[in-house]
């Protein structure tokens, strides 16, 4: 099964939440910190589930998402 890294570039996410919607897997949240814009940041709650499909980054208005595949 194929893995995937997501990074996101949290001082420019809004966290309007599309990219958790996108998710089938359901792994993707909002930090509870905030970032310098005053956004709650999106982030990956659990990294080892991602399969790196990239809906979060296809549906990211802000294209503030990198996936990376990593074929086992």
């Amino acid at each position: 099964m194929a893995k995937g890294k997501v990074i996101f570039d949290e001082e420019r996410c809004k966290g309007c939440e599309l990219c958790i919607s996108a998710c089938p897997l359901n792994i993707l949240g909002l930090k509870d910190e905030i970032n310098s814009k005053g956004f709650h940041p999106a982030y990956v709650t659990d990294e080892e589930k991602c399969t790196g499909c990239a809906n979060c980054a296809t549906i990211c208005p802000d294209v503030v998402i990198t996936v990376y595949r990593i074929d086992k």
